[in-house]
């Protein structure tokens, strides 16, 4: 089965890293790259993402899309980065997750199957890369 992991940072996170001294930040940045290397065979894809405000968001809800600079909501939390994992189930991802060494949040979100020669749903489509 397919996941996405979707990493979310919180702006108490984000604080408490950059009050960590430089010794401090790099042992947990060296927790997190254990992680990935402890996973490497289930994780598939994946990337840190940039800093929310570079997002760009275009609102389709009626009219004319809206496009604004920023994530697509005000808020505390944040995707942060994503990563792409093959796994048995949900119980598979759920042991990787509960070991995450970093954000406070993760989200995990089951990818549709593709099929081959098979007419994806539009709101797939929609969603689609």
């Amino acid at each position: 089965m397919k996941y996405v992991l979707l990493f979310v940072d919180t702006e108490q996170f984000a604080d408490d890293l950059q009050a960590m001294g430089p010794a401090e930040r790099e042992r947990a940045y060296q927790r997190v790259n254990q992680w990935f290397a402890d996973h490497a065979d289930k994780i598939t894809g994946g990337s840190k993402l940039q800093e929310p405000h570079t997002a760009t968001t275009v609102r389709l809800d009626g009219g004319e899309p809206v496009v604004t600079d920023g994530p697509f909501v005000e808020g505390k939390e944040v995707v942060s980065g994503y990563a792409e994992i093959d796994v048995a189930d949900l119980d598979e991802a759920l042991r990787m997750v509960k070991t995450w060494p970093a954000c406070p949040v993760v989200e995990i979100r089951p990818l549709i199957p593709e099929t081959p020669g098979a007419v994806r749903p539009p709101e797939a489509a929609a969603s689609a890369p």
